[in-house]
């Protein structure tokens, strides 16, 4: 009974001093997240701060939004990393990408290689506003394409909360599920709360990320979790580790 009363977490204190961030937007000036080199070391101190100890760097490419590629996003880690490094900011940092899916997309990995997480994990996401046509038969050809789809929030896509078999059927595609940490805490609003706690607890969850765009992301992490059982929490920030480098 004790433990039912008993005071949650702050979100930062999940973090341990060695969570590996597999989704971030830290390259300066390529799309929403940093908007200048200044604010890239600005997030880095303090997500290091908070217990951030490895940093996989998430640009979007989105052909139609942030027409981003692999060059630009490898020549903007190549410039940031040289700049921290020079300034004495030392923690690792590694440079991916964040897939939107749509019908560039799918034209785009048949052709040329991604961005990937580690060996074959590539992060990817969808509309907020409705699944893509096409999502299963991306899904299907990305695998045999030989990549392992790491499905970015799936807990913000709003059009799925009434339907939650749906998630069922994205694991059963062969999806991962990578949970953004603030929505543990809120920050996106209750409903997203109630449902990231609902994939927590059927333990859907494989991965974590801060999906950290600017300073307002990191002050959340200074907020108490809002979710009964914050152990499966846990082994979800531990899975991580996959990914150290």
């Amino acid at each position: 009974m004790l433990s039912f009363f008993k005071s949650k977490p702050f979100l930062r204190d999940l973090l341990g001093g060695n969570f590996v961030d597999i989704h971030s937007h830290l390259l300066p000036g390529i799309d929403d997240g940093a908007k200048t080199i200044d604010n890239t070391k600005m997030l880095i101190k303090s997500l290091k701060g908070l217990g951030v100890s490895q940093f996989i760097t998430t640009p979007h490419i989105s052909h139609y939004l942030w027409d981003n590629s692999p060059l630009t996003i490898i020549n903007s880690y190549i410039e940031t990393k040289q700049i921290i490094t020079n300034e004495n900011i030392n923690i690792p940092l590694k440079a991916a990408a964040e897939y939107f899916m749509d019908d560039w997309f799918e034209n785009h990995f048949k052709s040329e290689k991604l961005l990937t997480l580690k060996d074959n994990y590539v992060l990817v996401e969808m509309s907020y506003m409705n699944a893509p046509i096409q999502l299963y038969k991306t899904l299907f050809d990305l695998q045999v394409a030989g990549y392992i789809p790491v499905l970015a929030h799936p807990e913000r896509y709003l059009f799925y909360h009434k339907n939650f078999n749906e998630y069922d059927k994205l694991k059963k595609a062969g999806c991962r599920f990578q949970l953004n940490l603030l929505s543990v805490v809120g920050y996106y609003g209750s409903e997203i709360n109630k449902i990231a706690e609902q994939i927590l607890k059927k333990g859907m969850y494989d991965f974590a990320g801060t999906d950290v765009h600017h300073n307002k992301h990191v002050k959340s992490f200074e907020q108490k979790v809002n979710i009964r059982d914050v152990s499966i929490l846990k082994e979800v920030i531990a899975n991580n580790s996959f990914f150290k480098f």
